[in-house]
């Protein structure tokens, strides 16, 4: 258990960085996946556009999918990282169990309903006639191997968990590396286009999925946590707990899923397949600035739960703030970045198309011009999420991605066409940013009456 200790007594700084920094090279490694396939499908001569048009409609797909490894891998790794702090091992085990059986069930049932009702889903999400046939090609691939995916992502949240996250970190550079040298290969050196892509991913997945098992099943892997036959039992109190605190980041994927798919049909009516393409374009870079907060995120997630269930409320405020911080200066960095040179962002996933990149850097500026207040509101729903209040962390999960968003995606055109389309997001992180800010105060301060007078805290924080 001396990997859990440290998270009680360990400096507040090094513990961040020894948390968050593998985290956020796994976090970045694993936007790779869908980055790489664009920038090779961006350069399919004759059809690159129309391709990575039809790779943004099946975005939501894989975000719904991912949707549900978040669900059981992050509601699961909160609860052990909680009742760790508890010295409660013997629970923990049975959370890692019921996390592995529940992934398995819910991925394999996803992949049969998405390839038997594929055409359906793809033409309410607003594929083109000329974007749907590359939009089928990739996803029904991905959709058979999605049970890869859920376990090689969602169980690896536990490794962190249990206080091993060089390991975690390891796990998503193996496969994003598999994927790399892949795709290349399939897509150019076999001839199999925007199929290879998705079959790179597949393949790299499952090594991830190897990977993954193998740490919680063999001996000497270092773990923490084991799976054994007696704890792949479905337990209902454990389910519930996983989804009580799961229902959070799964609301804001499948809520991103439903704004994307609103995205995409305003695209198209404005702007047409390009337009579909340069939002695809847009949440790849996207992807690239936000994936170091959330690795951030993912960093603090453990730290907080068990200082938490200790009760050192003090060291829970620290790693807060410095999260915060941390946070703010990245966004900082990525949105200067972004405002100065959005255009060779650009061209890089699409080579020499003019008419793409001055539309996708015209989106991107305006899309990410909030962008340094993302840090604080992103990770003040982790914070929640971390400490077991899964409605406030739901609450201001959905608040950006669809309780202001989808209005405002739905009025904003009517005034000002596609510019309105990249005007809804920075209007609603402004309204989330600021509710978050309100509740983490209150918060705050409940944690700072708590730590007054108690002696078992100090005498502990004295120790360090």
């Amino acid at each position: 258990m001396n990997q859990t200790k440290e998270l009680g007594t360990e400096s507040i700084g090094k513990l961040l960085l020894k948390f968050s920094i593998p985290a956020i090279t796994g976090m970045i490694v694993s936007a790779l996946y869908n980055i790489v396939d664009r920038i090779y499908i961006g350069h399919i001569k004759g059809v690159g556009s129309f391709a990575l048009s039809g790779l943004a409609i099946t975005f939501p797909i894989s975000v719904i999918i991912m949707a549900f490894g978040m669900l059981v891998g992050i509601g699961a790794s909160a609860v052990i990282s909680i009742k760790l702090g508890e010295k409660d091992k013997n629970t923990a085990d049975d959370i890692l169990g019921n996390a592995l059986i529940l992934i398995t069930i819910i991925s394999l049932v996803i992949g049969i309903l998405g390839v038997l009702f594929l055409n359906k889903l793809l033409i309410l999400f607003g594929a083109s006639k000329s974007s749907i046939p590359y939009a089928k090609a990739y996803i029904q691939i991905i959709l058979m191997g999605s049970v890869f995916q859920n376990i090689g992502f969602g169980i690896n949240n536990i490794i962190r968990a249990e206080g091993n996250p060089k390991m975690a970190m390891l796990t998503m550079v193996f496969g994003a590396v598999i994927n790399i040298i892949l795709d290349p290969i399939l897509i150019f050196g076999f001839n199999m286009g925007i199929e290879g892509a998705a079959i790179a991913t597949v393949i790299s997945q499952a090594f991830n999925t190897l990977w993954v098992l193998k740490y919680f099943t063999f001996k000497n892997s270092g773990s923490i946590l084991k799976l054994n036959k007696a704890n792949l039992k479905l337990n209902k109190h454990i389910i519930k707990q996983i989804f009580a605190i799961g229902m959070a980041p799964f609301s804001m994927q499948i809520a991103s899923s439903l704004v994307i798919i609103l995205y995409n049909k305003g695209l198209y009516s404005y702007g047409g397949d390009l337009a579909i393409a340069a939002m695809g374009i847009l949440n790849s870079i996207s992807m690239l600035v936000f994936m170091p907060i959330f690795g951030i995120s993912q960093g603090i997630q453990p730290i907080i739960g068990y200082n938490y269930g200790a009760k050192l409320y003090p060291r829970v405020l620290k790693v807060l703030k410095l999260a915060i911080t941390l946070g703010t200066c990245i966004v900082t960095i990525g949105f200067i970045a972004v405002q100065l040179f959005a255009k060779p962002l650009i061209s890089v996933f699409v080579g020499n198309n003019p008419a793409l990149i001055n539309l996708g850097a015209r989106g991107l500026r305006i899309d990410l011009i909030f962008l340094p207040i993302l840090g604080f509101q992103i990770l003040g729903a982790s914070y929640f999420q971390a400490i077991n209040e899964a409605k406030i962390s739901m609450i201001l999960s959905i608040l950006r991605q669809v309780i202001v968003l989808i209005p405002l995606i739905l009025i904003l055109p009517l005034f000002f066409k596609l510019d309105g389309l990249w005007l809804s997001q920075p209007c609603a992180d402004i309204i989330a940013s600021a509710l978050t800010a309100f509740f983490l105060y209150k918060s705050i301060e409940g944690l700072k009456e708590k730590s007054i007078g108690n002696k078992e805290i100090e005498e502990k924080l004295s120790k360090q």
